[in-house]
């Protein structure tokens, strides 16, 4: 194609609104534009990336056995109360009203329509498994849409949704679907880990984040340094370390103390006010939940994982207490609540079991324990692994000797197993093979095709622009010619880019009459893998300048040479990503 008859409206200045990369170059190298917040319009360049990333999706579900279909965006709300999201999904899922005042809202997901389909259809065992998938746009009303794409109130998904008879089958499709995916964002030249997740609103009680890693995600991965455990912070396992619940400051047999502490609530003024250790307080953070308030013990040095304590309690909703209900649970304001003769179900942390002789709030303004003792003094529900990961503990896997490491990342696809969460609430079942009536037992697993374009770039750029991965590139090759003006180097420029589009790669021919310094600055925004520079001087040679913009590498090649150039650079990278690919499949088996 040639670039004065392609619509790409580039901006040499950051827009003020853009925070993030990715925002900021989709914007100045014309991929995208803003119609209102959280909402964008795909120009030409970002519509040829989005249309390479859909056949890649699509060749891999197909591939895994999933059959394409396109569900309904608009959804009644008479679904919603079946599944009970009408009211616990919040604000997000933006309800609408038609001319006969029936209720709707604008699909954030469709476990409920796909659900609905499914047990219109579905009689017998012999149906299943079945998996169905769709790429559409999806809305999610957020509070504060931001980062462009990355966190959009529209935008576009792939999900796919699988059906089958137990548990057994279900992980089946689930480690099918982990496997797609992996190839998937390889095949997207992604450098990516899949890691253990909370299932948070979609519901289940297993699933995997796909994460794309990149210095500038929101997400932070916890990987080991050894194995190949990897998860995300609110999911992280923490082993527990030698002696790690040991106080050992104080005789075991002091009882409890009451002590003033006027104005003392956080962590750090307390340690300071007593002259402790932060280890040797435990803090008491009161949560309410669907079942209850509920009371969480993890030492001062730690922080509590609502993720991991909403899972450990089976709640569908966690939250932190407002001040209120801390007062009518503890009897005392946020900052002096202490677990010693308190009237709701206590849930501590591993790491507190054994431990004596620490601080505590006393349930009283301005007053704190000190000589608590856990298993004298405190009424404990159940013990678990409810504390945040921190970065350099153990490894949590038996047998490993690595410690936890931090990375950033940005979350591209969400793989569930649901199990019979919607197929039960909404009588999607089948009969069996004994005639027995059963819900199906389903799977989940969602990626955003925007995002995933969007973390492309924040893995793939420089101070001057994009650099695409050869599978997502908008063009593999530009063609710049110095100048268009009539003679040689015009002709050669037109008689290369025609040879290429023969031999079958997608080219771009900055065909404009603009200064060289313009049409480079230009060509580094937008990103294109391999950029031919014809000139002059090096024509005279029959040679051309041949551009990575990966490596930045330029040195002079034969005309005759271009097309098996293009080709080897091509097969380089390919190479890779089929390496990556084999990984993959061998990570899926191990699943």
């Amino acid at each position: 194609m040639k670039l004065s008859q392609l619509y790409l409206p580039t901006l040499k200045e950051r827009p003020a609104e853009a925070e993030v990369v990715s925002h900021q170059l989709m914007l100045r190298s014309g991929l995208i534009r803003k119609l209102a917040a959280g909402i964008y319009t795909y120009l030409p360049l970002g519509t040829r990336v989005l249309a390479k990333l859909k056949q890649i999706i699509r060749t891999e579900m197909n591939a895994a056995g999933a059959q394409e279909i396109i569900m309904p965006f608009v959804q009644p709300r008479e679904l919603w109360e079946e599944s009970g999201r009408w009211q616990h999904y919040g604000r997000e899922l933006l309800r609408i009203k038609d001319r006969h005042d029936h209720e709707f809202c604008l699909g954030p997901t469709h476990e409920e329509v796909i659900t609905d389909l499914i047990r219109g259809e579905i009689r017998s065992y012999r149906q299943l498994p079945i998996n169905l998938y769709q790429i559409q746009s999806k809305f999610r009303d957020e509070i504060r849409p931001r980062f462009g794409l990355m966190r959009g109130r529209e935008f576009i998904m792939k999900d796919a949704y699988s059906f089958d008879v137990d548990e057994d089958s279900s992980a089946v499709s689930y480690r099918a679907m982990y496997r797609a995916y992996g190839r998937i964002f390889a095949r997207c030249g992604l450098r990516f880990r899949a890691v253990e997740a909370d299932t948070g609103s979609i519901g289940g009680n297993f699933s995997h984040e796909f994460m794309v890693l990149a210095e500038t995600g929101e997400d932070t991965v916890v990987n080991c340094s050894h194995c190949r455990y990897a998860a995300n912070l609110e999911k992280a396992e923490m082993a527990l370390a030698s002696g790690e619940t040991d106080t050992g400051d104080e005789n075991l047999s002091a009882g409890l103390e009451e002590v003033l502490t006027p104005g003392q609530k956080t962590v750090e003024e307390v340690v300071v006010f007593l002259q402790i250790q932060p280890r040797n307080l435990v803090k008491t953070i009161i949560f309410s939940t669907d079942k209850g308030p509920v009371a969480a013990l993890v030492r001062g040095d730690h922080e509590v994982s609502p993720a991991k304590l909403r899972t450990y309690l089976g709640a569908n909703t966690l939250d932190l207490a407002e001040e209120q209900l801390v007062i009518e649970a503890t009897g005392a304001p946020t900052g002096f609540a202490g677990a010693v003769g308190l009237p709701i179900p206590i849930y501590a942390d591993h790491s507190v079991k054994g431990m004596s002789n620490v601080v505590m709030g006393a349930n009283k303004k301005d007053y704190h324990f000190k000589h608590v003792n856990i298993a004298r003094d405190v009424k404990i529900a159940g013990f678990a692994d409810i504390r945040m990961a921190e970065e350099g503990a153990p490894c949590p896997k038996p047998d490993c000797a690595g410690q936890l490491i931090f990375s950033r990342g940005i979350e591209v696809g969400h793989v569930f197993r649901l199990g019979t969460k919607y197929s039960a609430a909404m009588k999607a079942a089948f009969l069996d093979a004994e005639g027995k009536e059963r819900p199906a037992v389903m799977g989940c697993y969602g990626i955003g095709v925007g995002r995933t374009m969007a973390a492309s770039v924040e893995q793939n750029h420089d101070a001057d622009g994009i650099i695409w991965p050869m599978p997502l590139t908008p063009f593999q090759v530009l063609v710049l010619p110095v100048s268009v003006k009539p003679g040689e180097v015009w002709t050669a420029a037109n008689e290369l880019y025609h040879r290429l589009v023969e031999a079958g790669f997608e080219v771009l021919l900055d065909d404009r009459d603009d200064r060289p310094g313009v049409k480079f600055k230009d060509a580094d925004l937008i990103g294109i893998p391999i950029r031919i520079t014809i000139g002059p001087k090096a024509l005279q040679e029959q040679s051309v300048e041949m551009r990575d913009r990966r490596t930045k590498e330029t040195r002079l090649i034969k005309l005759s040479q271009v097309v098996d150039e293009i080709k080897e650079r091509i097969r380089k990278e390919m190479d890779q990503i089929e390496a990556a690919l084999t990984a993959i499949d061998q990570s899926a088996n191990d699943l």
